[in-house]
């Protein structure tokens, strides 16, 4: 019988060992300073509310003690982190550091909830609308490069579909406000397609040339024309609407089911994109396209029209996304509003893994850390304010460093493709 030896190669093994090594260094480098800085400062009780006074079904607060539980989570933090040093867990070094950073955030939330409360339904609930422009400019990323193009313009096209829906939304409505943002992102992903895939520009510089246009044409509408004619940037907000019976479940019902038309339709969006390229024939073509242009083009694939089609659908996601900034909140465009949630999109892209679920997830986790700053500002914590403001970037830092592991982007991506 003939044995075959599946073993990674030596060098590759000892690469994971020694990744497995340094997560387990910084695993218990974590755990020594919460229990350091985190524990001996906590004092009293950490009380979350877990239902709001509207609540149908009112459920008891839950209340931890502050400093055993952040000993607690130091003594498992140091676990993990011991075990990976010393057994070099290869398998298992994305899920121990996933693990030891959620228990880090929670030691920290309780710490900074001691002796006070807060509302953790409401965090839930601020973390899923803040995480809704960022899960939208992931899945516009994940559209642009299963067909291997790069979408760095996503920024743009979420600035792009703020000003659009704000402009039309004050002067037609909301409906058409947010049909308008639709419409315009999708012009400036055909445009993006036009210029990678007909005229083979650079697609970097193609996307940075589209961000800076958008910037500069919104910043002097909005600072010439809208100072002057303030009716023209006063558009109406979209409001929460609760599902029956769904809304009314405790802690999950006001995070999912009762929120505006955004989130329904960025979790729509999701679950559709998921279908369309993983279980149709199109996106079978779509991906093919991604990986093997040649190899699609030979079996009658129309590449070009594909991309177009894919980087059109994916402006279009981020000008529904941009929307959201002026419709979903605040009902007014203001110069640069999307505070560079393009990019993070793209982060969250990579760290889901150029997949529709996992740029979903990712957004969640930016989400939280967006949210978790405005809570912690409100309960008055030691910190100051511009560290606070500064968690979801640090957040985006931390995923595009590589920490949580490496993903692998489809193989022609970013190359230009020109048919013999």
């Amino acid at each position: 019988m003939t044995v075959i030896d599946t073993a990674p190669e030596p060098a590759l093994q000892t690469a994971k060992e020694r990744q497995a090594r340094i997560v387990g260094g910084i695993l218990v480098a974590l755990a020594v300073a919460v229990a350091v800085f985190l524990g001996a400062d906590a004092a009293g009780d950490a009380t979350f509310r877990l239902s709001r006074p509207t609540d149908r079904f009112v459920l008891a607060n839950l209340v931890l003690p502050a400093s055993p539980f952040i000993y607690a989570a130091s003594g498992v933090m140091a676990f993990l982190g011991v075990r990976q040093f010393l057994r070099g867990g290869v398998r298992w070094t994305s899920v121990s550091l996933g693990v030891g950073l959620t228990i880090a955030v929670l030691a920290f939330l309780v710490w900074a909830t001691a002796g006070k409360a807060f509302s953790l339904t409401g965090m839930l609930q601020a973390t899923m609308v803040r995480a809704v422009p960022i899960a939208l400019g992931g899945l516009a990323g994940v559209l642009s490069e299963r067909v291997a193009v790069v979408n760095i313009a996503i920024e743009g096209m979420l600035l792009a579909g703020a000003f659009a829906g704000a402009l039309v939304g004050s002067l037609l409505g909301g409906v058409f406000g947010l049909l308008a943002a639709v419409l315009v992102g999708g012009l400036f992903g055909f445009i993006l397609a036009a210029l990678v895939v007909t005229y083979r520009m650079d697609q970097i510089i193609a996307g940075v040339v589209i961000n800076l246009f958008v910037l500069g044409l919104t910043s002097y509408v909005s600072s010439q024309v809208f100072q002057e004619y303030r009716h023209l940037n006063n558009a109406p907000v979209f409001r929460s609407a609760k599902i029956p019976f769904l809304g009314d479940i405790p802690v999950i019902g006001p995070m999912v089911f009762d929120q505006n038309i955004f989130v329904y339709g960025a979790l729509i969006l999701v679950v559709l994109s998921t279908y369309y390229l993983f279980y149709t024939r199109l996106g079978l073509r779509a991906r093919a396209v991604g990986e093997h242009p040649r190899a699609a083009d030979t079996l009658g694939i129309n590449v070009y029209r594909t991309r177009y089609i894919n980087v059109t659908l994916a402006g279009m996601v981020a000008g529904f996304g941009g929307a959201w900034f002026t419709l979903g909140a605040v009902g007014r465009f203001d110069e640069g509003m999307t505070g560079g949630r393009g990019y993070i999109g793209l982060a969250a892209m990579i760290f889901g893994r150029w997949h529709p679920v996992g740029a979903l997830a990712a957004a969640l986790v930016f989400g939280f850390a967006d949210s978790l700053q405005q809570k912690l500002a409100l309960l008055q914590t030691p910190i100051p304010s511009e560290f606070l403001a500064m968690a979801p970037y640090v957040a985006t830092i931390i995923v595009v460093a590589g920490l949580v592991g490496r993903a692998k982007a489809p193989a022609a991506d970013g190359k230009p493709y020109v048919k013999e």
